[in-house]
């Protein structure tokens, strides 16, 4: 199984895709998603056109490192935030997204890459994001998929859409994938397809299943905060993708 083991102690799980000698480019899961949301035949399509293609699993989530023995309080970590408090809400979380970050920048590492086209998704558009912030020079573009920049007044969900994000998917298996159509709220009306999203929810209970984990992400997120000063000082190629139907 393809791990190793960063420098700050978390193990990561990351698959690669095409010819190590093309240009590599780094895929970022979202919330809860793993590696395998960046589906297989998606990554060799990268991989065909020329791309050294890599994805991995986020901490506390898919085969690399679940943190469930790490103290964390998320629930008061947001009432601290909503106080003012920012120093506090970090101490009650285990990381942020800078760590999360430089994760990404330890699968590079591993691999022996300096730099690399960075694509994240949703969380892990915000991931993509701190990286290009905290380690410019490990990212030769960026593309930002169906993110926002942690600005409380813009790029929220709906509330229909947030109500989906933070509801705990059942944990018996028929169940967590019937319960994964939910996520139609904010895709495409046109081509999403609710068998495929079924299928994809039962490979990932099959594989692995880390509900907690999701909240301690979710915690990384609310205590990183805006990233807005940071974007605007940007120097890295940056492409920012959202879809006309996300909610």
């Amino acid at each position: 199984m393809p791990t190793f083991v960063t420098p700050d102690g978390i193990t990561l799980y990351y698959e690669t895709f095409g010819s190590a000698d093309s240009p590599p480019l780094l895929l970022v899961a979202g919330l809860g998603a793993q590696s395998i949301s960046w589906s297989d035949g998606f990554c060799q399509y990268l991989a065909d056109g020329g791309r050294f293609v890599i994805r991995f699993d986020n901490r506390d989530v898919g085969l690399s490192s679940i943190l469930d023995d790490v103290p964390s309080d998320v629930g008061a970590a947001r009432a601290a935030i909503a106080a003012g408090d920012m120093e506090k809400a970090r101490s009650l979380v285990p990381y942020t997204l800078v760590d999360m970050a430089r994760d990404a920048t330890y699968v590079l590492d591993h691999l022996g890459i300096d730099k690399a086209h960075v694509v994240g998704a949703s969380m892990g558009g915000m991931i993509a994001q701190t990286m290009a912030i905290h380690f410019p020079d490990r990212c030769t573009t960026l593309t930002s998929i169906m993110s926002n920049t942690g600005e409380a007044q813009y790029g929220q969900a709906t509330p229909e859409a947030l109500m989906v994000l933070v509801t705990p998917r059942p944990p018996e298996r028929e169940a967590f994938i019937e319960g994964a159509t939910a996520s139609m709220v904010w895709l495409s009306k046109r081509y999403a397809d609710p068998e495929q999203i079924r299928r994809d929810a039962a490979a990932a209970h099959d594989r692995s299943f880390t509900p907690q984990g999701v909240v301690r992400q979710m915690g990384a997120i609310a205590v990183s905060g805006s990233r807005a000063e940071g974007l605007r000082n940007l120097r890295v190629p940056t492409l920012v993708i959202h879809g006309l139907d996300d909610t």
